[in-house]
């Protein structure tokens, strides 16, 4: 299913097997050594009980975003956009879409995990009502970045 968003060109749609290799090499773009491996990134997409998807600007995959069911929790497990298509609305239509799911499944709270020295992310899920809960240290590795967890109320 696909949704036009903010920036005139965008589009969202659920990923492809066919679109992993372009993920796990923005994986390696945007988050280093932290990045998920390619052999992560497939087991989980062909395995999870996760929702891959991906937003596109002028028909070209830009960025993408991994949510789903923990347990009891709806969780943005995942949100990167290439850097060459940050400034154009494309998290904040990915933020709205996850938001929608949470929603639509009847969840009482949306999580995440985010690097406390990852200040646009933080700026954006605070503009979402994302509440700080906890600092997780040195949970992204090999980097040993601390991790704040926030949650929003959906209920």
């Amino acid at each position: 299913m696909a949704s036009q968003g903010p920036d005139s060109g965008a589009m969202l749609r659920d990923l492809t097997e066919a679109d992993l290799e372009w993920v796990a090499a923005r994986e390696r773009e945007i988050f280093g050594r932290s990045a998920w491996s390619p052999s992560l990134i497939r087991e989980d997409f062909l395995h999870g009980f996760s929702r891959w998807r991906g937003v596109e600007r002028d028909g070209v995959l830009a960025g993408y975003a991994v949510y789903g069911y923990e347990g009891d929790a709806f969780h943005l497990m995942n949100l990167a956009i290439a850097p060459a298509a940050r400034r154009h609305g494309l998290a904040r239509l990915i933020m709205d879409d996850f938001l929608a799911e949470a929603r639509r499944l009847g969840a009482p709270d949306a999580w995440l995990e985010v690097a406390t020295t990852n200040v646009g992310a933080l700026a954006l899920y605070r503009s979402y009502g994302f509440e700080d809960v906890r600092v997780r240290p040195r949970y992204y590795q090999p980097e040993g970045l601390d991790a704040l967890v926030m949650r929003r109320r959906l209920a």
